[in-house]
């Protein structure tokens, strides 16, 4: 068996819950009410969406994180 390494982005959503997405498998997502719930949780989703998904996907390159700030017309 070999090991795969996978970008998770974290978001906290309006309600408090962290949501986990993993940009390489599309649709591959899951939710927690902590980091480490989410962390936990994704790894099945991981798990399910591979089984899922019997074609190939195409593993992304991190490069980094940024957010943007700009105005927005009212």
């Amino acid at each position: 068996m070999h090991t795969q390494t996978f970008t998770v982005l974290i978001e906290r959503d309006e309600d408090g819950i962290y949501v986990a997405k993993v940009p390489d498998i599309p649709g591959c997502y899951t939710q927690g009410k902590t980091v480490e719930e989410a962390m936990e949780r994704v790894k099945e989703a991981i798990q399910v969406c591979l089984e899922a998904e019997k074609e190939a996907y195409s593993p992304l390159q991190f490069v980094g994180v940024q957010q943007l700030e700009m105005p927005i017309p009212a």
